[in-house]
Formats: structure tokens, sequence, C-alpha cells
């Protein structure tokens, strides 16, 4: 009878242990993450990514794969993200462009707010006011008054209808009253800015700085309210009287609407130990690239800063009467 009843305890064990196995969770991730980013491979966008894709695998225990979906100006990426399963297998690149300004521009068919859960604020490529070396102006203050005296005739080079650095004209008018052409380009204008063929531009910090540092153009201020670690002798838009004029390329990571938050809370540890890795850094700062203070880097803090953004800018662009083309 003993024996009996130990080989019962033992079977009763063994399905009980079995029909556990079965019905558990597995531990999140058990298999590969990918991020969806919104531009074709080798931009700015993609190569952070994939920065911080590899060090987030050390943390996740399971391989972080980028998943580039360009086109449409990152409409495209961003909606299937929006579509994709809220499970933390999918997740995305956000960031200026994706996540406010397309919203104010095109009609979408997801909302960036409410279709996407934050994780983290990642990293932000600050824009410099730049122009043609011939430029008479040797500073902010007097590239302004030049531009005030000289209005309509100036040309700015952009990457396009709605770009960043189009917005940062429209605001950089606003703010000071002046009035300059926007020459739109498919690519970068920085060739025709070498060459003089228009007179200035709000570029990102890691495309203009290899030409200011070879003297074929001229930089007047970094658009943020520091300066850079790449460049601490070039001083911001407010030291040069010029306050409040922000331009942050910023970069987020967000996963569909849904997300649990227990792995929310997983994927922005993974992220925040990224940003920590001395490499990590190291790397960002070589791209021009700034990284966010560590209270920034939370779930909170980007969804408050997603909504500044979106009270900053939708009017700005709402006043130009920017239309998608």
């Amino acid at each position: 009878m003993r024996t009996r009843r130990l080989a019962m305890s033992s079977l009763a064990f063994a399905v009980a242990l079995a029909t556990t196995g079965s019905t558990a969770e597995p531990i999140y991730p058990s298999r590969p993450v990918t991020i969806v980013v919104s531009y074709m491979a080798g931009g700015q966008s993609d190569i952070l990514m994939r920065i911080l894709a590899e060090r987030m695998r050390v943390t996740l225990g399971q391989p972080v794969i980028i998943d580039n979906v360009g086109g449409a100006a990152g409409r495209i990426g961003t909606g299937r993200l929006a579509r994709a399963a809220p499970d933390g297998y999918t997740i995305g690149q956000g960031s200026l462009a994706t996540h406010v300004v397309n919203a104010a521009i095109h009609t979408l068919n997801y909302d960036v707010v409410k279709d996407f859960e934050p994780i983290a604020l990642i990293a932000n490529g600050p824009h410099l006011i730049v122009a043609r070396k011939t430029m008479p102006a040797n500073n902010l203050k007097e590239l302004i008054a030049w531009l005030q005296a000289n209005p309509g005739k100036a040309s700015q080079g952009t990457t396009g209808v709605g770009a960043v650095s189009h917005l940062a004209g429209v605001f950089f008018q606003k703010q000071t009253g002046t009035r300059f052409q926007f020459v739109p380009y498919r690519g970068t204008a920085m060739p025709d800015l070498v060459a003089g063929n228009v007179d200035l531009m709000f570029d990102a910090a890691a495309n203009a700085l290899p030409q200011v540092r070879s003297g074929s153009i001229k930089a007047y201020a970094v658009a943020a309210a520091t300066r850079l670690a790449a460049a601490p002798d070039l001083p911001t838009a407010d030291e040069t009287g010029l306050p409040g004029f922000h331009v942050p390329n910023w970069y987020a990571l967000l996963a569909p609407k849904g997300t649990p938050q227990p792995i929310v809370a997983k994927l922005n540890a993974a992220a925040m130990e990224a940003l920590a890795d001395p490499a990590v850094r190291a790397r960002l700062a070589e791209l021009g690239l700034e990284i966010y203070p560590r209270e920034q880097q939370t779930p909170e803090a980007l969804a408050a800063f997603q909504k500044a953004e979106i009270e900053k800018w939708w009017p700005i662009i709402k006043e130009a009467g920017i239309r998608a083309e």
C-alpha cells in the first residue's frame, strides 16, 4: 500500500508539474525583440537605434533586431508600429518628426499619442544655425540684423516641407521678425550651402560640424539650452541674444498601446542601462547626439515631453500654414 501511495503521489506531482509548465506565461522576453525604425538604413536615427539595440540585447538576454521601414516621412513605419501586437516584441523609434510634426501636417490612420506607450526618451541631436562662409555677419546678432535689413532676399535650404529644418526656419522667423525664402531639397542642402548657392541652414550638428571645422561654412549658435560637448566653444542661441530658440531633433522608444506595464518597465530598464554604458555614450557623442539626463529617460517623462512638444510646434505649424505636398 505504501508503495502504491508513493507511486500515486509521484504521478500527481508529475501531472501538476506538466500542467503548470504548459499554462505558465514565459518570462519576457523569450524571443527576439524588433525595433521598427521609420527611416532607411544609414541615417542618424538608424545608427542610433542600432547602437542602442546592441547594448539592450545584453540586458534583455535576447537579440534586438532593427527593422527599417522607410517612406512617407516616417508615416509608414510609425503606422506599422501602431498596428503591431502589444506584447513587447515589436517596439519602435519615435522622433519630433514622427510623433509631433506628421500629425499636424498629414491625415494619419493612427494617433501619435493615444496609440503608443512611451518607453524612454533617448537622445537629442541639436541643430546648429549655420550660413555660407561669405555671409557678412560674424555672430548671431549680426546675422539677425543682416536678415532684417534684407527682407525676403536670403534663402534657407531645407530637407523638405514640414521637415525639422523647415520648422526651425519658420520658428526663427517668428522669433526674430525676419523673412527669407525656403528652398526644399530631397536630401541635404549642405553642398549648396558650401558652394554659396543658399545663404543659411538649420542643420543637425552631426551633419554641420565637419563643414564648420573645415572652414567651409560659418556657425553662429546651437539651437539648444546647453552647449554641445562636441563643440564647447560654440555658444547657444540663448547666450547670443535669442533666448528660447531650441530645436531638438529628439529620439525616443515607444511601444504599441496596451503593452503591459511590466514589459514597458523591462524595456525602459534595458534602455537606461544602455544609455549609462560609457561605450554607448562615447559612440553617441561621436554622432553629435546628447543623451538626456536619467530623470528624463522614464516613460512618464517622455509622455510629458511629447505633450510639451506638441503644444509648442502645432501652433507654429498652423500659423505658418504648412501643409502636406
